[in-house]
């Protein structure tokens, strides 16, 4: 039995890191007893090993090891007191919290662009039938993922770095020339994976080519149909396998 599309999606997924705990453990099951699922996986983790090769070293700052020498020979500042201490405790975290979001963002930023490079070029006699968009603000702020099977034309919106706007709703929407005005795909959450099948309206062509872009709207959606401001993520499908 040959592995379905979908399938072959969540091995990308599987060895791209991008799925949520309770999917991955899911298919971490599954790959156990499904062989063919398993050959998926090791043949995604095989293909994006190369990407790893592919970035250069860094080397640390020359003057670090000084740095560490002068703190090692200065004496240890005084103690902070204690509601001082707590709030740097707080503050460090949520730094660190934002750094790690920020490094997993661009990680998966950088992987999912590698992958469709290297389909582009492996894969230009077949058509292409699963793509991927990256909707952000700017290239290192990734907000949410966007995966589209365009035989379903169904669609998986992924939480990347995205940060859920306070009191306000994130809804997705369709820009294309043929289509006029920007159409609503529909709400997202910033916190969960959400699926929908509204692409099914629109000819592949048009969803292929289209620009998908994100709007901070109130509690529930646009009340008219049409976006209530400039978008805030936007970014455009790249195929990513046959």
């Amino acid at each position: 039995m040959s592995l379905s599309p979908d399938d072959d999606a969540l091995a990308a997924e599987f060895a791209l890191g991008t799925l949520d705990p309770a999917e991955r453990a899911t298919l971490a099951a599954r790959r156990l007893r499904e062989p063919e699922l398993d050959a998926a996986i090791r043949a995604w983790e095989a293909t994006l090993a190369p990407l790893a090769e592919a970035v250069p070293p860094l080397e640390p700052p020359r003057d670090w090891f000084a740095r560490i020498e002068a703190r090692i020979d200065n004496p240890r500042p005084a103690a902070l007191p204690i509601a001082a201490t707590v709030d740097a405790l707080a503050s460090l975290r949520a730094r660190l919290g934002r750094w790690r979001a920020a490094a997993i963002a661009a990680g998966s930023l950088a992987a999912m662009l590698g992958v469709g490079v290297v389909f582009r070029e492996s894969t230009r006699a077949t058509a292409p039938h699963q793509f991927v968009a990256v909707l952000q603000k700017s290239p290192d702020a990734p907000a949410f993922a966007v995966t589209v099977d365009i035989d379903t034309r169904e669609f998986t919106v992924r939480p990347v770095a995205a940060q859920a706007p306070a009191g306000k709703s994130y809804e997705l929407w369709i820009i294309a020339d043929k289509l006029g005005a920007p159409r609503s795909l529909g709400l997202i959450d910033a916190g969960e994976v959400t699926r929908a099948n509204k692409l099914r309206a629109y000819d592949p062509a048009v969803v292929t080519d289209a620009t998908y872009a994100v709007t901070v709207e109130p509690p529930g959606g646009s009340p008219d149909g049409k976006p209530s401001g400039a978008p805030v993520f936007v970014g455009k499908l790249i195929p990513v396998g046959p």
